[in-house]
């Protein structure tokens, strides 16, 4: 009798402890984000004030010197062209980067990677006067599976592979009458447009 009470009892204090870690380490589908969690770290800054000594450096004439507060901005932003994260998975780049690894970093000195998302807006759209259009992505190795897309409704179409944006000649004067456009209509003369020599080929090897 007494041993069938105990584990009684101790069943029911494993479902417990269960249900409590279950509602402690819940998470949100596709988000990665743990809820209710009694010990969530606190957000410390991760810049180290050493950082504000001038140090010697070997490869530098000038000697590295970081102010804390611009640092912190540094390394809380995502990339120099965008500021927010862009995917629902995707950690904070204030969370990704932290710990003893980067408190003696001086980030002014660290690569700052541009956004692809944003990169790929700023490609021109390519105009067609095909029904459907084919991608590659430039063919050889920095290419794709070619695919072909639609280009039949009076919308840009863009590469579910790399992005590159497609509309066809038909619906050239209602696309330029929307007040914005997720891609530019024609060459900005941006830097990271894609030159004309290098964009979609019909040769195996072509590169974009």
């Amino acid at each position: 009798m007494l041993h069938t009470v105990r584990s009684r009892a101790v069943s029911q204090l494993a479902r417990r402890a269960q249900a409590s870690a279950r509602r402690t380490y819940a998470t949100i589908p596709n988000d990665r984000q743990e809820l209710n969690d009694p010990n969530a770290p606190k957000d410390v800054p991760n810049v180290s004030k050493t950082n504000e000594l001038p140090i010697e450096s070997v490869h530098s004439s000038s000697a590295l010197q970081e102010n804390v507060q611009d640092a912190e901005e540094r390394r809380v932003s995502q990339a120099p062209n965008r500021k927010s994260v862009w995917s629902r998975s995707q950690n904070l780049r204030s969370k990704a980067m932290a710990g003893p690894r980067f408190e003696q970093t001086i980030m002014e000195a660290q690569p700052a990677p541009q956004s692809a998302i944003t990169l790929i807006h700023q490609q021109p759209v390519h105009w067609t006067h095909e029904r459907t259009v084919s991608c590659d992505g430039g063919g050889g190795p920095l290419g794709h599976p070619r695919i072909f897309i639609n280009t039949d409704k009076p919308q840009i179409c863009m590469c579910t592979y790399c992005g590159l944006p497609f509309a066809n000649e038909h619906h050239r004067k209602h696309l330029e009458s929307l007040p914005t456009t997720a891609y530019p209509l024609a060459p900005q003369g941006k830097a990271s447009e894609v030159p004309e020599s290098q964009q979609i080929t019909s040769e195996a090897l072509g590169q974009r």
